[in-house]
This record gives C-alpha cells, sequence and structure tokens, in this order.
C-alpha cells in the first residue's frame, strides 16, 4: 500500500452524522481508488453515530485491501472515544 496515492480529507469542527453523511461521497469515492486519511484535528464534537459510521469506512476499505487512517486527534476527539469505551476499536485507524 505505500505505493498507494493516500486522498487527505479534514472532519470538520461539528462532527455530527450530518457533516459525515455530507464527506460520505467524498469518502466512498477515496476509498474505492486507494488509501484515506482523515484528519481529527479540527475536531470540537463528534456524534456517536459519526464514530461508528467512520468505523464503517475503516471497513469499507479494508474489504477493498485498502487503509483509512486517522490522523491529528483533537482533545475532544480522543475525549469522546475514551467516554464510550471505543479507544480499543479507533486503535488500529490511528496514525503514527
Amino acid at each position: 500500500m505505500a505505493d498507494m496515492q493516500t486522498k487527505q480529507i479534514d472532519l470538520p469542527a461539528i462532527a455530527d452524522i450530518g457533516a459525515v453523511d455530507e464527506l460520505r461521497e467524498e469518502m466512498l469515492e477515496a476509498l474505492n481508488a486507494g488509501n484515506l486519511e482523515i484528519n481529527l484535528a479540527n475536531v470540537e464534537r463528534v456524534s456517536t453515530n459519526a464514530l461508528f459510521m467512520l468505523l464503517s469506512a475503516a471497513k469499507t476499505a479494508s474489504n477493498h485491501n485498502y487503509q483509512l487512517l486517522l490522523s491529528a486527534p483533537s482533545e475532544h476527539f480522543s475525549s469522546a472515544l475514551e467516554t464510550l469505551g471505543l479507544e480499543s476499536a479507533f486503535a488500529p485507524l490511528m496514525k503514527g
């Protein structure tokens, strides 16, 4: 996968299901063509539904033999994972 180009997108500050739904087409297009990296640095609020949609996107990537990586998680994003007990589910997706 190192030779493959990785598309990068930013998750918005308010990462609720609506925001992720708006990015869905871009994410699917990227995952059908190669790897995807989602920057989480600007996230101030994230919904549970958005988190599960990200996990679903990671599964889609894996099914296509591609990789979805999450980079630069904000404190708010990390706190949401901890509160919901999802750190271990997201750990394999975290870059670096």
